[in-house]
Protein backbone atom coordinates (compact mmCIF):
# COMPACT_ATOMS: atom_id res chain seq x y z
CA UNK A 1 0.00 0.00 0.00
CA UNK A 2 1.41 3.25 -1.00
CA UNK A 3 1.34 6.00 1.84
CA UNK A 4 2.72 8.77 -0.16
CA UNK A 5 -0.56 11.22 -0.59
CA UNK A 6 -2.42 10.03 2.97
CA UNK A 7 1.15 9.99 5.06
CA UNK A 8 0.95 8.46 8.50
CA UNK A 9 -2.87 8.16 8.25
CA UNK A 10 -1.96 5.16 5.69
CA UNK A 11 -2.28 3.17 8.15
CA UNK A 12 -5.81 3.49 8.89
CA UNK A 13 -6.39 2.21 5.25
CA UNK A 14 -9.70 3.44 4.74
CA UNK A 15 -11.57 3.25 8.13
CA UNK A 16 -12.55 6.25 9.82
CA UNK A 17 -13.06 8.50 6.84
CA UNK A 18 -11.36 10.73 4.91
CA UNK A 19 -11.25 14.15 7.41
CA UNK A 20 -10.30 12.28 10.17
CA UNK A 21 -7.19 10.37 8.72
CA UNK A 22 -5.85 14.32 7.26
CA UNK A 23 -6.22 15.87 10.77
CA UNK A 24 -4.35 12.91 11.88
CA UNK A 25 -1.75 13.09 9.37
CA UNK A 26 -1.41 16.72 9.99
CA UNK A 27 -1.05 16.32 13.80
CA UNK A 28 1.29 13.61 13.77
CA UNK A 29 3.48 15.21 11.08
CA UNK A 30 3.92 18.63 13.66
CA UNK A 31 4.36 16.24 16.44
CA UNK A 32 7.21 14.64 14.40
CA UNK A 33 9.19 17.37 12.90
CA UNK A 34 12.09 18.75 14.78
CA UNK A 35 11.31 22.73 15.97
CA UNK A 36 12.89 25.51 17.65
CA UNK A 37 14.69 25.11 21.26
CA UNK A 38 14.15 28.19 23.74
CA UNK A 39 17.12 28.12 24.80
CA UNK A 40 19.90 27.76 22.21
CA UNK A 41 17.73 28.75 19.38
CA UNK A 42 18.56 25.88 17.12
CA UNK A 43 16.64 23.90 15.32
CA UNK A 44 16.96 20.39 18.27
CA UNK A 45 13.41 20.05 19.69
CA UNK A 46 12.14 16.76 19.59
CA UNK A 47 9.07 15.20 21.11
CA UNK A 48 9.76 12.91 23.67
CA UNK A 49 6.78 12.37 25.19
CA UNK A 50 2.90 13.80 25.38
CA UNK A 51 4.30 17.49 26.69
CA UNK A 52 7.86 16.60 27.20
CA UNK A 53 10.37 17.60 24.30
CA UNK A 54 14.02 18.15 24.32
CA UNK A 55 16.57 19.40 22.51
CA UNK A 56 19.18 17.29 21.41
CA UNK A 57 22.05 20.14 21.15
CA UNK A 58 21.57 21.80 24.39
CA UNK A 59 19.91 18.76 26.46
CA UNK A 60 17.36 20.47 27.59
CA UNK A 61 13.83 19.32 28.26
CA UNK A 62 10.95 21.67 28.27
CA UNK A 63 7.24 21.33 28.83
CA UNK A 64 5.23 22.26 26.58
CA UNK A 65 1.91 20.86 24.56
CA UNK A 66 0.91 17.10 23.51
CA UNK A 67 1.58 18.10 20.02
CA UNK A 68 3.86 21.22 19.54
CA UNK A 69 6.24 22.95 21.82
CA UNK A 70 3.65 25.85 22.15
CA UNK A 71 0.49 26.04 22.63
CA UNK A 72 -2.07 28.73 21.83
CA UNK A 73 -2.26 29.95 25.06
CA UNK A 74 1.50 30.29 24.98
CA UNK A 75 1.79 32.35 22.61
CA UNK A 76 -1.11 34.65 23.72
CA UNK A 77 1.13 34.84 27.12
CA UNK A 78 4.40 35.75 25.42
CA UNK A 79 2.42 38.34 23.05
CA UNK A 80 0.60 40.02 25.83
CA UNK A 81 4.14 40.37 27.84
CA UNK A 82 5.95 41.25 24.92
CA UNK A 83 3.16 44.50 24.87
CA UNK A 84 4.35 45.03 28.65
CA UNK A 85 8.03 45.01 28.21
CA UNK A 86 7.51 47.88 25.49
CA UNK A 87 5.56 49.83 27.66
Amino acid sequence: MATKKVKSAGRYGIRYGKKIRDKTAAVESKSRAVHKCPYCLKKGLKRQSAGIWECRICNKKVAGGAYSPRTSAMKIIDNALAKLSKQ
